[in-house]
């Protein structure tokens, strides 16, 4: 059973860096796409990136792109969220999820971590 364990969230000021990682564990990554999706107070749950594991061709919501960058670390099994010229508008609990490549639902998820941008 796959488990994934987000972490690196927390407050930041307006236009700072902040770095999510997504570690995972029990099961391979290979032909998995991970995700990373965020939910704000009051709003559905927003898609924010992906990444298909085996060949790194990342996608991007149109309101993070050239912000956000998603990455993976093979060896550590790791997936990361770089985020960059942060605004409050992109407070939320940020999540991990994973599926496999042949299907469109998202059937693993991280705990979540808060990301506040805030003076």
């Amino acid at each position: 059973q796959l488990r994934l364990i987000d972490s690196g969230g927390g407050t930041v000021r307006p236009g700072a860096s902040l770095t999510l990682s997504c570690a995972a564990s029990g099961d391979t990554l290979k032909n998995k796409i991970i995700g990373w999706f965020r939910q704000a107070p009051g709003k559905e749950r927003e898609f924010v990136a992906n990444i298909l594991w085996s060949r790194n061709n990342p996608a991007y919501a149109n309101s993070v792109k050239g912000r956000f960058t998603i990455s993976r670390d093979s060896a550590k099994s790791t997936v990361y969220l770089q985020m960059s010229n942060l605004n409050p508008g992109d407070t939320a609990v940020y999540y991990c999820a994973a599926r496999d490549n042949w299907t469109n639902e998202y059937k693993y998820w991280g705990q979540g971590t808060q990301v506040t941008v805030s003076w």
